[in-house]
């Protein structure tokens, strides 16, 4: 007979006859509307909390403690608190150079590609037949790994064998020139390559954004006499305006962690002309073993995509629709 104190329950496992006596106390915690509201979800995340904690919490700490020291990566660590900031912003001519080229590189890419991404978005929205073909022929150079981008587009700016001298063959001057040797124009010349393969990213998430505006609205626009540049100041601006923001935020973080075209395509060079944070950064903890001041750089390009991030934030709370 069972016992009325406690419920039994068959365990499979054990046989027909075993039976794992459970105590309603027990039962009623684990089914209770706490338990399934407060705890159960935490212990679903907990594995991927914990994982954050190793894999980029701990990381992050250490880097803090790292861009207090000087340190080469190997060995102990002495602490010299913030002397390599104080030389950093102070000092380091060739690390303000690099900050003053992510600028730049700011400043082009919240202009350029957007405003052709917003033109060639706004021109396929009325494409009807073959504008997926059109579409995935955009996007196609995103998906592409930057390594082959970047090494194709070498060739092709090569002054030797690139197309320039393809096009002076063909009795068009002037384009077979060292853009990625040349101090003046290798900065130029990368954020060209990269802005090739990104605008095509930001069409695609501007197209999707145009195509959720209700039709009624242009409808609407069109009876009132609105001509096409009134329609798209009017009405698809503000619909797509929470897309648009939110990757001017995103292109504005990235464009100080830019890294991987300009090392490909020169290294920072020549002369430091296309050196950025990152490329910096490396060369710094990887190449002169100065580990502790890369760790402050690093902590620096932190510091400004937090920024990035808080006026995004700061926006959102002020009731703006981004």
């Amino acid at each position: 007979m069972k016992n009325q104190e406690e419920l039994q329950t068959e365990s499979p496992a054990a046989g027909d006859g075993a039976t794992i006596a459970v105590s309603p106390h027990k039962q009623s915690w684990l089914h209770s509307r706490r338990f399934r509201r407060q705890i159960m979800p935490w212990l679903f995340i907990a594995p991927i909390t914990l994982l954050h904690l190793v894999v980029v919490v701990g990381p992050s700490v250490a880097g803090m403690y790292y861009s207090l020291t000087e340190w080469s990566g190997i060995g102990k660590a002495e602490f010299v608190g913030l002397d390599n900031f104080r030389e950093l912003f102070f000092e380091d001519r060739n690390f303000l150079l690099a900050l003053r080229h992510n600028l730049m590189w700011l400043a082009f890419f919240l202009t350029v590609p957007f405003a052709m991404a917003l033109a060639v978005a706004t021109l396929l929205a009325q494409v009807r037949i073959g504008s997926m073909a059109i579409r995935t022929a955009f996007f196609i150079p995103y998906v592409l790994p930057s390594v082959v981008v970047a090494s194709i587009w070498r060739m092709l700016l090569d002054p030797r064998l690139g197309f320039g001298v393809a096009l002076e063959n063909w009795g068009i001057k002037g384009l077979a020139y060292p853009y990625l040797g040349d101090k003046n124009t290798a900065l130029a010349a990368i954020a060209f390559v990269d802005n090739w393969h990104w605008w095509g990213f930001l069409m695609i998430l501007f197209l999707t954004a145009m195509q959720s505006i209700p039709s009624d609205l242009y409808d609407a626009a069109k009876i009132d006499g609105a001509n096409r540049w009134q329609e798209f100041l009017h009405v698809t601006l503000p619909g797509i305006r929470p897309t648009v923001f939110f990757m001017l935020m995103m292109t504005a973080i990235w464009s100080f962690l830019v890294f991987d075209y300009v090392w490909i395509l020169t290294h920072g060079g020549p002369a430091g002309s296309s050196e950025m944070l990152a490329t910096y950064l490396y060369k710094q903890a990887f190449q002169r073993f100065e580990a502790g001041y890369g760790a402050a750089i690093g902590i620096t390009m932190s510091a400004i995509a937090g920024v990035m991030a808080t006026i995004f934030v700061l926006l959102r709370r002020r009731g703006w629709d981004v």
